[in-house]
């Protein structure tokens, strides 16, 4: 159809592009070209099932390597990109070889900030969550019995948390603002959240930050808090967000903030070179945003594949999320940036409960907690830009579907 694509990255959003383009009938050269040694693979269940040994790798995957064979895409692993030549429209991989590209897609997703190493970060025994590689080396600590302090109350921390108590180990999770999902959720949220962690023995220490850890042999085994106490660790999980891939992009000199900044159609300042997924700030509402989720990597793989095809179509995305946490299911539509107002609304089903964001009274987002008729419910009145009627939403015997009318 036209000259070859290259993909720099091989994660989510390479993949779904891939699959869309030849889903579309293009049959441009596709090349992948993927860091780690291994096929494109699902990663959220990596810290869940794989973690606790309930799905093997290999179901992982997102396609066996035949379907790149049959699908004329060529896959190249264990292959570090480390520069960018827009004039000669090339990549120049760690190897010294160089690929050409007529169109250049950047799926380079998010690094896990790590602990600095002058209050101990460098010791062994200190662990992000991100890929393979690091879901591998957990699953060798993860023993019953061992003390295990997680660094930051997000949901990455949170979703640890819930593993390691599963297998049985003394869990501390500690964060240094006033509580946990300070960023990302309301109160009402990271209650409900926190007293289902307690409930499973979790030790939450919030408004406590890490001093520093101490180690023996040159591997962690105490960590110094910020209320002046100190205690005993076999292992530490860092989970203090991530930094967005944007090195190659910044280095070949197009627009970074934050992340690869791309318009409504995935392109960034270079019109011959997209950017896709965790990596990528797009426009959102009349602001900018990056979307750290499967959902966006996949959708915006999808719009893109359309746009390489020919139709000018805009992203418009419709944020969700979820996390899985012990046997709580905690769903989110929509983005509460900026709310200013939220009504919490208790489920039919024991435990059940939604909390609803509204900004300047327009409703904008829904997390809820084992309350799958509240997500759908709040997904399609975002979806449909239905502002609900607060009291029939602060009614608990109403059919939420009168909503939707």
């Amino acid at each position: 159809m036209s000259g070859r694509l290259v993909i720099v990255g091989a994660g989510q959003a390479a993949f779904a592009l891939a699959s869309k383009l030849r889903a579309l009938k293009d049959d441009r050269p596709i090349t992948i070209l993927g860091s780690e040694d291994v096929l494109p693979y699902q990663r959220p269940p990596l810290s869940k099932k794989y973690l606790l040994g309930e799905m093997t790798f290999d179901r992982l995957l997102f396609r066996p390597e035949q379907w790149y064979t049959d699908n004329n895409v060529e896959i190249r692993t264990s292959a570090w990109v480390e520069e960018i030549d827009r004039v000669a429209k090339t990549v120049r991989l760690q190897d010294g070889s160089t690929v050409v590209y007529e169109t250049l897609v950047l799926a380079t997703g998010a690094e896990p900030r790590s602990l600095p190493p002058g209050i101990g970060g460098d010791l062994q025994g200190i662990f992000t969550v991100r890929d393979k590689r690091d879901a591998d080396r957990l699953m060798e600590e993860m023993r019953p019995g061992r003390r295990l302090l997680i660094v930051g109350g997000g949901y990455i921390g949170l979703e640890a948390a819930a593993v390691a108590r599963h297998l049985g180990l003394d869990v501390t999770l500690i964060e240094m603002a006033d509580r946990i999902l300070q960023r990302v959720a309301a109160r009402e949220t990271a209650d409900a959240i926190r007293g289902i962690h307690v409930s499973h023995g979790v030790s939450i220490r919030e408004k406590t930050g890490l001093v520093r850890l101490n180690g023996d042999n040159g591997h962690v085994n105490t960590a110094e808090l910020s209320d002046g106490s100190v205690i005993d660790v076999d292992f530490v999980i860092a989970g203090i967000g991530v930094t967005p891939n944007d090195r190659l992009a910044r280095e070949a000199g197009l627009d970074v903030a934050n992340g690869v900044v791309v318009d409504a159609f995935t392109r960034t300042s270079d019109s011959s070179i997209h950017a896709l997924g965790d990596c990528a700030v797009l426009p959102w509402q009349g602001t900018q945003i990056r979307l750290e989720s499967v959902q966006n990597a996949v959708e915006q793989a999808e719009a893109a594949a359309i746009v390489l095809t020919g139709e000018d179509r805009p992203y418009d995305p419709k944020p969700w999320f979820w996390s899985d946490q012990y046997d709580v299911k905690l769903q989110i539509a929509g983005f509460n940036a900026g709310y200013d107002e939220t009504l919490v609304r208790i489920g039919t089903r024991e435990g059940s409960l939604s909390i609803w964001y509204f900004r300047q009274g327009q409703f904008i987002a829904v997390d809820a907690i084992n309350d799958a008729k509240a997500y759908v419910t709040g997904k399609k009145m975002l979806e449909g830009g239905i502002n609900p009627d607060r009291m029939i939403l602060a009614d608990t015997s109403a059919d939420l579907k009168q909503l939707l009318v």
